[in-house]
């Protein structure tokens, strides 16, 4: 080959693999965190442009992305849950107690939804249907959703929303068909809305005050967010508030029940929350038994009371207005009213013997 052709072909290759960098993906073979776009004011079009994954369909993180989970989760309609967080290099997330940890700008949290084809066995034949960012940003939290391509090669942004047919096999071995909603913008603003901002749900330290199988191995979820420089100023976790896992029978029932509400309603279900009108507060520190509906009667009767007196009347299950509510898939009715189109049928049945045991 002669010297002009050798110097061609030579600029054709490097052309090749500064374009190869640019495409959706290949970040992740050079880079970590495309910080970047985290901070661009315009969302991604691919989720892969923020370069979280090094392995997408394996939901294996790049280096500075780390798993977390919850003590009790939210409830989405059976889905399998892998959350992540991202806080820039040289920032921490600030402590905070009872509410969400303080989180610098260019934080993201990562929650990727899937479903196996068989909910008796999570672990096997997931299938990933969407990837929710929540990104702190200079003016506040950013909330995006990405549902995943058929080959689950990457996945793509629903400003507008999207609605998914999910078919697997549920916990009684029967098929179960899922009506599976990806929430537009506004949606998510509702679920996620603090007064008048938007805010992260699950990073509190009740809700992640726990161990957590890590590559390397166990470590409480506390000491290692402080232990890799994502949370400063954590006390000990036998120091730090821990909610309870509602399935641990070995758990008072009491703190199951409260523990479950916190994460599932308190979102909305709080002084600051976008159902304070209610009156209906159910967030886990809330003493004031009234408050957290103890023979209270709701603030507007209607369909959504079921004719019912009492949101929960103490020894009587089947007629409190909680109950009623949590059973319903009517749309005017359901509560939660967001996040779900099905019962989930285990936990009425603990929050059920909850009540029924009250006095």
């Amino acid at each position: 080959m002669q010297q002009g052709q050798l110097m061609r072909a030579m600029r054709v290759t490097l052309l090749l693999c500064l374009l190869a960098l640019c495409l959706p993906g290949a970040r992740s073979l050079a880079a970590g965190v495309n910080e970047a776009a985290l901070l661009n004011e315009k969302p991604a079009r691919l989720l892969s442009e923020y370069n979280l994954f090094s392995d997408g369909p394996a939901q294996n993180p790049v280096d500075g992305v780390l798993p977390y989970d919850l003590v009790t989760p939210l409830f989405s309609d059976y889905a399998s849950k892998f959350r992540f967080v991202h806080v820039p290099p040289g920032k921490t997330a600030a402590y905070a107690d009872p509410e969400v940890f303080d989180f610098p700008v260019g934080s993201a949290l990562i929650k990727t939804f899937a479903y196996p084809a068989d909910l008796r066995a999570p672990e096997k034949d997931v299938r990933l249907v969407e990837t929710r960012l929540l990104i702190r940003q200079p003016d506040g939290w950013k909330a995006w959703a990405y549902v995943w391509d058929d080959d689950m090669r990457d996945a793509r942004l629903k400003l507008a929303g999207k609605r998914l047919q999910i078919q697997t096999i549920g916990l009684d071995g029967g098929p179960l068909e899922i009506d599976y909603a990806v929430p537009n913008a506004n949606q998510c603003k509702g679920c996620h809305a603090l007064g008048k901002t938007i805010t992260p749900i699950g990073p509190t330290a009740r809700h992640l005050n726990r161990d957590y199988t890590y590559s390397d191995g166990v470590e409480n979820q506390l000491l290692a967010w402080s232990n890799r420089q994502i949370l400063s100023a954590a006390p000990r976790p036998q120091d730090a508030p821990r909610a309870a896992n509602w399935q641990d029978t070995a758990e008072p029932i009491d703190r199951r029940a409260r523990s479950y509400l916190d994460i599932n309603c308190a979102h909305c279900h709080r002084l600051e929350g976008p159902a304070s009108n209610s009156g209906l507060f159910l967030t886990f520190g809330e003493s004031v038994k009234r408050r957290w509906g103890h023979r209270k009667r709701p603030v507007a009767a209607g369909r959504g009371s079921g004719g019912y007196t009492y949101d929960i009347d103490p020894g009587k299950a089947t007629s409190s207005i909680l109950i009623f509510r949590m059973k319903s898939q009517d749309p005017g009715i359901m509560m939660p009213e967001l996040g779900r189109s099905l019962v989930h049928r285990e936990a009425v049945t603990m929050l059920e013997a909850w009540i029924d045991q009250m006095e």
